[in-house]
């Protein structure tokens, strides 16, 4: 239903010089669009500009906006990941047809193989693949892959397995102690996706269990005089701290939570709520309330 007391000019002018993401809803409430700015203001107000030449997509969007609504954050960089949050809850029409959601990168879990791969990816597939993410960097998606597969030794090969093992000679990677060689057959299928879920469970943000792991190795090592695996384990150490920081959002213990915020005025109230999944903002709702009084009955 559309919004009758939606001013547009007046919320334009409301609209604050801060970085966040923007929604926009047709006439039956639908999400048709979600965007990111640096300066909401300023983003916008363009879309409501005569003079702005767009595109005839974006013009057929523009002329489908009812109202809008908009949410701050503190920095770009947390507008988007919302933006990627949201885009990913709603999927809007136009954001589908724009491609906007095909532009942050992903880490793809190839579990529909016998001996699954980490790779990395553009957009998410309907296959029987699990995909983590979206990121806000691809370098960062880039180191995470590589970091995965130096301590879990996976494979990073194109072979069809088990279909080709044995045909070939391994590879560098299981010279250098980079691959367990599942192409030769030397690492069962149930052991190989052992290795694969202790991945998954580091994408889904359980770093402490591998961190403590790798530090109480470092100082075995260290005690056993073994320097060098002390340092390889140092390194990885390093290594996992450095990705799990790049990696880190806002509410990083990854629990379900509803956040409900309540303003007053008299007997006029709106009730907010933010609804949080995974340690993720994927949306909201508000409530507007009218509080009344009624007088204690004179007893008889």
């Amino acid at each position: 239903m559309e919004r009758a007391d939606f001013d547009l000019a007046e919320e334009l002018k409301k609209l604050p010089e801060k970085p966040g993401v923007y929604l926009m809803h047709d006439r039956n409430d639908h999400i048709i669009y979600v965007g990111k700015a640096v300066v909401l203001k300023n983003r916008v107000r363009q879309y409501f500009q005569k003079s702005r030449h767009v595109s005839p997509k974006i013009e057929r969007m523009i002329e489908q906006i009812a109202w809008f609504e908009y949410i701050v954050t503190d920095s770009e960089l947390e507008a988007l990941v919302l933006e990627c949050n949201l885009i990913k809850e709603h999927r809007p029409k136009y954001n589908t047809m724009l491609k906007d959601d095909k532009t942050y990168p992903y880490i793809k879990v190839t579990l529909g193989e016998d001996y699954p791969r980490v790779l990395f990816s553009r957009q998410m597939k309907k296959d029987k693949s699990k995909y983590f993410g979206p990121y806000t960097s691809a370098a960062a998606v880039k180191d995470t892959i590589e970091l995965l597969n130096r301590l879990y030794c996976l494979r990073t090969c194109n072979r069809v397995l088990p279909r080709d093992i044995g045909l070939d000679r391994p590879c560098l990677n299981y010279h250098i102690k980079q691959c367990l060689a599942p192409c030769q057959g030397y690492i069962s299928k149930e052991d190989y996706r052992a290795r694969v879920n202790q991945a998954m469970d580091f994408l889904n943000g359980n770093y402490a269990p591998l961190l403590n792991d790798l530090q109480e190795k470092m100082m075995q090592a260290s005690e056993n005089m073994e320097f060098e695996d002390a340092i390889r384990y140092r390194d990885l150490y390093n290594s996992v701290k450095s990705v799990a920081q790049k990696q880190k959002i806002t509410d990083s213990d990854g629990e379900d939570k509803d956040i409900i915020a309540l303003a007053k005025e008299d007997t006029d109230a709106v009730v907010q709520v933010f609804f949080v999944r995974d340690g993720k903002l994927i949306g909201r709702e508000h409530y507007y309330i009218c509080l009344l009084y009624t007088s204690p009955s004179p007893r008889d």
